[in-house]
């Protein structure tokens, strides 16, 4: 059985997320979600303030482009368009793990490509907890994940059930929580933790709360399962095993809205990310407690046909959210929280 590189396995994810038989088999659970409409609201388009501020930085609207993509020369341009957006339309934006360039400093461009297509843009780095709950990551390791994308923060990604199911996989949980502990310690910038698709719960949100993190980002099941595409990297290299239990556990996990219901009162900023795709759904998200809303795939999909196509793709998106907040008579992002929601 062939091991493949780091590299390699970065753009299998790119290439495997965008096929549908690997979109998530759970509901995020938006569908169920109606906002109270006003008929007639005494709102234009134009009256409509979407500023927040998140970690001490301004943004024009609460939307983050979910860390996805780098560690291969084939993903350098997409992280540029999608950069080019995010700086275009005044949002935060992360990237995939920086792994791969710890270890081959040849793939560095394709994170800090970001950082010279969005001077202006809040950036957040990234990182697993598979590497941290091993030895402990150096302080200049630390720096050189910063550095490399001139971060603004740092996010720490939870995919325990994506490392079991991996071929390559692994982790010491044991240790895991200590671990992230004193990396948010030692790290010079904030620390967002986040989950990558099977969603937060709030045993953990509290634990993550007491060990230092400035940022949860919810990860719900019902966007891309990196959980099905392990299994078909696993069919792919003959990893029979691999890949039935990648099958055994594709529905696992908490539902976004479920998810984001759970955790959003611990009293950390929440991001709601998994499954949304439209302006809408991020009125949702925020309607039901987030303060700022990832998008991912929706956002890959356009940055991989080129720059425009990301602006397009995300100032549609800004349309969205601006018609829901004057369909709900909200004149800015605060005023959401005052929307009544009916469950379907």
């Amino acid at each position: 059985m062939n091991t493949p590189s780091i590299r390699s396995r970065k753009l299998d994810h790119i290439k495997l997320a965008m096929e549908s038989r690997d979109a998530a088999l759970v509901n995020p659970g938006w569908e169920g979600i109606r906002l109270s409409p006003v008929a007639l609201p005494m709102l234009d388009a134009g009256d409509i303030d979407l500023a927040v501020e998140f970690l001490d930085h301004g943004l024009k609207a609460p939307i983050m482009i979910a860390g996805m993509t780098g560690g291969h020369a084939d993903t350098e341009s997409i992280n540029a368009n999608l950069a080019i957006a995010a700086n275009e339309c005044g949002i935060a934006m992360g990237v995939g793990s920086q792994r791969a360039a710890l270890q081959d400093t040849s793939l560095v461009s394709s994170y800090s490509v970001v950082r010279r297509h969005a001077p202006k843009a809040f950036i957040c780095g990234n990182i697993g907890i598979s590497q941290l709950a091993g030895e402990p990551m150096s302080s200049a390791a630390i720096s050189d994940l910063i550095d490399m994308v001139e971060a603004d923060a740092m996010a720490v990604h939870i995919n325990v059930l994506q490392e079991l199911a991996q071929p390559e996989g692994g982790i010491i949980l044991s240790n895991a929580l200590s671990a992230l502990a004193d990396f948010i310690r030692r790290c010079p910038v904030p620390v967002i933790v986040k989950e990558t698709g099977c969603g937060l719960d709030q045993k953990t949100a509290v634990r993550l709360k007491e060990a230092g993190a400035a940022a949860l980002d919810i990860g719900g099941a019902g966007g891309t399962s990196f959980v099905q595409i392990e299994g078909v990297r696993a069919e792919q290299i003959g990893d029979t095993r691999k890949a039935r239990l990648a099958k055994t556990f594709a529905r696992w996990g908490l539902p976004t809205v479920a998810c984001l219901l759970q955790v959003k009162d611990v009293g950390l900023p929440m991001i709601a990310t998994g499954g949304i795709g439209s302006g809408l759904d991020v009125a949702k998200a925020l309607v039901l407690g987030a303060d700022m809303v990832g998008i991912g795939r929706q956002m890959l999909a356009a940055a991989m046909e080129g720059p425009d196509e990301a602006v397009e793709e995300l100032r549609t998106i800004i349309e969205e959210l601006t018609i829901a907040m004057v369909l709900t008579e909200s004149a800015n992002i605060a005023a959401l929280s005052d929307v009544e929601v009916e469950v379907v």
